[in-house]
């Protein structure tokens, strides 16, 4: 049987490959993204399942489902171009993103589908710093987090929970991980940015409330308190946060190894390792 070996809360700012590029091995961004490249090196996936955000790069106006996977035996990354980042070819999992799927739809999940797809920086940022030899399969699951109207922060528990018993049933004996793709408080191309900036932080309270929940295991704290209003609040792509709630559903109420605050950009880094 399949089980889910770890869960990975990450970022995905689109500059970040090129600040490392710049700065070199030493930097912030690199050693916080290092440190993770080591815990999940450490934990032995087999496949990735990344709940993650699309930038109307994958899905449009025309076409945006609440919640989406991506199946095909690969998809191509990036398809927004984010600077310094090649383009990949990612393996991915077919037969268990289609388990998944009917899983999802069993138990009251409406899960969308797209085949010959291709993902944004959303998805390949954190790749490109965890598994730059894209040898590990991976399932990105889309979940609706720009546009209002937002799916709710305990619906997106609930759908992780689905996914977690979904991957336990596999009969294949597989480490799976699970990574919630997004940033806390953030926006990107709005009145709200910092000055000379193109994005900014327009909540940092609730980004530093978000860890503080996150690192003392109040998950139903965290539930109650992302409402729509409060994701919105906390910029135009605030409602990433549902990726991590997502991600948190599926690996189950535990205590996190650590949650690193970047603080300046409204994200953090957490692992949450038990096998």
């Amino acid at each position: 049987m399949a089980q889910i070996v770890g869960g990975f809360g990450v970022p995905h700012t689109p500059v970040f490959p090129m600040f490392v590029k710049r700065d070199g091995p030493d930097c912030e961004i690199a050693k916080l993204f290092g440190a993770q490249k080591d815990q999940l090196a450490a934990v032995r996936p087999d496949v990735i399942v990344m709940f993650d955000t699309d930038h109307l790069n994958t899905f449009f106006l025309d076409n945006l489902p609440i919640f989406a996977m991506g199946v095909d035996k690969t998809f191509k990354a990036p398809n927004d171009e984010p600077p310094t980042v090649p383009n990949y070819v990612v393996p991915s999992a077919p037969g268990l993103a289609a388990h998944i799927r009917a899983a999802g739809v069993a138990a009251g999940f409406d899960v969308g589908v797209t085949m010959n797809f291709s993902v944004d920086h959303s998805v390949t940022v954190p790749l490109h710093f965890l598994t730059p030899e894209m040898n590990i399969p991976v399932i990105p699951f889309f979940i609706s987090g720009h546009l209002p109207p937002l799916p709710s922060a305990q619906r997106c528990y609930a759908l992780g929970q689905a996914v977690g018993r979904a991957i336990e049933a596999w009969p294949e004996n597989k480490r799976v991980v699970v990574m919630g793709s997004g940033s806390f408080s953030l926006e990107v191309g709005g009145p709200r940015m910092a000055p000379g900036r193109s994005d900014g932080v327009p909540d940092p309270d609730w980004a530093g409330r978000v860890i503080k929940l996150l690192e003392g295991q109040q998950i139903d704290t965290l539930i109650k308190e992302s409402t729509e209003h409060q994701l919105l609040k906390a910029g135009n792509v605030g409602g990433e946060i549902l990726n991590w709630i997502a991600m948190l559903g599926a690996i189950g109420n535990r205590k996190p190894n650590y949650v690193a605050p970047q603080m300046q950009n409204g994200h953090a880094y957490g692992v949450w390792r038990w096998n």
